[in-house]
């Protein structure tokens, strides 16, 4: 026992293509490898946008600072 050859996967490979033919194969290949890059490129929007609240979190922060040493100064 132990794990399959070569020669294994080629007749498992075979016959895949008999029972589902090379169109429907090819549909199937193609969704999967859409579906990579949507899932791809929510990540990336996901990593962006954290980022850019944090600048505006920390913006926000510098201006409420700023206007409560407005109000300590004496005028």
């Amino acid at each position: 026992m132990g794990g399959l050859s070569l020669w294994h996967w080629l007749i498992v490979l075979v016959i895949v293509v008999l029972v589902f033919g090379t169109k429907r194969l090819g549909s199937v290949g193609k969704d999967l490898g859409e579906a990579v890059k949507g899932f791809k490129k929510g990540m990336r929007d996901e990593d962006d946008k954290p980022s850019a609240q944090l600048r505006d979190e920390r913006g926000n922060e510098r201006e409420s600072s700023e206007s409560k040493q407005d109000e300590r100064t004496p005028r």
